[in-house]
């Protein structure tokens, strides 16, 4: 990778916060997101993410001034004291008295002895300079084995009617990052669950953006009441309906469908309208419709006439 301070278009004497400045401006600039049509946006944003991982970071950026790091933040090897030109010039036979290089077998060039868990190279570069190119060595298989970081998750609310959750409806919402998205309402959704938007969350220097966590809520409405899957309606019907029966028309998400009423329906009778409810798992649910008998607003004479000899008979 390029140096760093190329990358972000600083010299080696900026401050953290026109680093900091110029790291949002380019990232900004080549954002997937407004590069749509340039394939090439994706990896200068991921060298602008990378290059700010060392720079902004000030342990890591001083180890890379220092030429400890290199641009990708990997050790650089330093060299040892007590070998080569600090000796008298070459490397002296004596220098490497008693050290067991792993060859085996009947040449000097017989084979390479590997240790438990550990490459052949590392077990002659830890014999010949000890501890610390055993630490590093090991550090570095750690963070080659590390998970890659990610960006924080945003938590967001959208609230839905009933309709749009049994029709899959699309709705657009703004989620705390500033962003507006398109959210397809998923079939069978229950108030209060939450909904993980892949890679929606924030974003950070080097890393996968994070997740956002949606929770549905589902407005009330002012006919029905979900119950699980299944939805209740209180309906009013005629009093001739209810003694006499017939066909009424029952409003449902869908729809007004037409309804039996079987004579003599008392009010508080609940039937059942199969698959009219809301979208669920194992398919729609169920409308329960609950009857409640309207007595005319207006006196009906006859109807009065037929209580009151209905009242008579049984005082008898």
């Amino acid at each position: 990778m390029r140096n760093p301070y190329d990358i972000l278009g600083v010299p080696r004497t900026a401050s953290e916060a026109d680093i900091k400045k110029a790291f949002r401006k380019l990232a900004k600039t080549y954002h997937p997101d407004r590069n749509a049509n340039d394939p090439k946006a994706k990896d200068k944003f991921a060298e602008v993410n990378a290059a700010y991982e060392i720079l902004g970071d000030a342990q890591k950026r001083a180890q890379f001034d220092r030429g400890e790091i290199d641009a990708e933040g990997k050790p650089r090897f330093q060299g040892f004291e007590g070998f080569g030109a600090g000796r008298g010039g070459g490397a002296r036979g004596e220098d490497f008295a008693g050290f067991n290089f792993g060859f085996s077998g009947g040449g000097p060039f017989g084979g390479r002895r590997r240790a438990p868990g550990g490459d052949a190279e590392d077990d002659i570069f830890s014999q010949l300079f000890g501890e610390a190119f055993r630490s590093a060595s090991e550090g570095g298989r750690r963070t080659r084995a590390r998970a890659p970081q990610k960006g924080e998750d945003v938590k967001a609310t959208l609230t839905v009617t009933l309709e749009e959750a049994a029709n899959e409806a699309k709705k657009r919402i703004r989620l705390p990052t500033g962003r507006d998205v398109d959210v397809v309402i998923p079939k069978g959704v229950a108030d209060g669950q939450v909904i993980r938007l892949r890679g929606l969350g924030q974003g950070a220097p080097g890393a996968d953006p994070g997740d956002a966590l949606l929770t549905i809520r589902i407005a009330p409405h002012e006919r029905f009441t979900p119950e699980g899957s299944n939805l209740r309606l209180r309906l009013p019907i005629e009093i001739e309906e209810a003694v006499l029966g017939g066909t009424i028309r029952v409003p449902t998400l869908t729809g007004a469908v037409e309804m039996a009423i079987p004579p003599l329906t008392n009010s508080g009778r609940t039937l059942r309208l199969r698959g009219k409810g809301l979208p669920g798992k194992n398919g729609n649910g169920d409308l329960l419709v609950t009857v409640e008998i309207k007595l005319p607003e207006v006196v009906d004479e006859d109807l009065m006439e037929y209580a009151r000899k209905r009242r008579s008979a049984k005082a008898r």
